[in-house]
């Protein structure tokens, strides 16, 4: 469970005790390496001065009011962000509406009203690639000359990089989409996941191949069709399986709406789940037509064997390297 974080979902919201406080300014979509380390700094400079940790995010994604022909499929939603967030120490996040209004704020407009006379910044810690304002025409030099007149410090955070990759929210999507599940994990510093209810299937697993449990994914970015290694956790009770987990149309049956089905390893007792997270851990084929029913199902359990398989080298590698596996999560 994410510890506590104080959320606000509108400067309305805000109270006078949000600062004196160090701040990130970012849509920190997946919230990934590269905004944790942004976001572990805040907390670093807040602790050193008896600040309060915060982070300024926004709903919905500016590209959406700005070019809504080319704002992407999101990661995580505005409330997983602050779960995530929080996990790195943040006390507080600003969810600020994005609309004409905050679009039309010119560099020196929102540092002087949102960051200075409402949030009481003494602190501003971003990107080098940060941009604000109108049309996004304030970068991190405007922002500095603005903290020099507006009496809060700057401080620009190096990028990430793994393996020569710079990190970044769109080259997960692309990871993501393109199955490379793993990969896109590195990068994230977690599994990419889905969460959502759990909805009625066709009832043609539990009675031809293996029971499953069918979750309606709710907009996020969803990897390519196939099949995965997955974690399904229970977000009512905290339960977790090992699982394996088809995202496809299930064309042996003919389907033509995609779904997310899990074979829990472990399988069920008791009454099913309302709502699911689904973390995806590895890929293991494509998605394809089988000739047969008998054949979909020898193929089911072969892949909950090669999942039985990878979960097991997993914990035991947890049980030999703790210390190891605490660092990089």
């Amino acid at each position: 469970m994410s510890p506590a974080v104080h959320v606000c979902r509108s400067l309305a919201e805000v109270g006078p005790d949000f600062g004196p406080c160090a701040l990130s300014i970012g849509n920190f979509d997946g919230v990934h390496a590269g905004h944790r380390r942004i976001l572990r700094r805040v907390v670093e400079r807040a602790r050193e001065r008896g600040w309060k940790a915060a982070a300024l995010t926004f709903d919905p994604h500016p590209a959406k009011v700005v070019a809504p022909d080319r704002a992407p499929r999101l990661l995580t939603t505005p409330e997983e962000r602050c779960g995530l967030m929080a996990q790195e120490g943040i006390d507080q996040v600003l969810i600020l509406p994005f609309g004409p209004e905050i679009a039309q704020l010119s560099p020196e407009e929102f540092a002087r009203y949102v960051l200075r006379e409402r949030l009481n910044v003494r602190a501003v810690l971003v990107g080098s690639n940060f941009r604000f304002g109108y049309r996004q025409s304030g970068d991190v030099e405007v922002l500095r000359r603005l903290g020099e007149r507006y009496g809060f410090e700057t401080e620009v955070v190096p990028p990430v990089q793994f393996r020569g990759r710079m990190i970044s929210s769109s080259e997960i999507r692309r990871l993501i989409q393109s199955g490379q599940v793993l990969l896109a994990a590195r990068l994230l510093e977690r599994p990419h996941f889905l969460e959502g209810d759990v909805v009625p299937g066709h009832g043609v697993g539990a009675a031809q191949t293996v029971p499953t449990l069918n979750l309606r994914p709710e907009g996020q970015v969803l990897p390519a069709t196939g099949v995965y290694v997955t974690e399904t956790l229970d977000r009512d009770t905290g339960t977790r399986w090992p699982s394996v987990t088809n995202v496809g149309y299930r064309p042996t049956f003919g389907g033509k709406d995609l779904s997310v089905e899990s074979y829990l390893l472990d399988g069920l007792e008791g009454a099913p789940p309302r709502r699911l997270r689904v973390e995806f851990l590895r890929r293991l084929r494509d998605e394809r037509k089988f000739e047969s029913v008998a054949a979909l199902k020898t193929q089911i359990l072969r892949d909950a064997a090669r999942a039985r398989a990878w979960h097991r080298r997993v914990a035991r590698w947890v049980a030999r390297t703790p210390a190891v596996v605490e660092a990089e999560c």
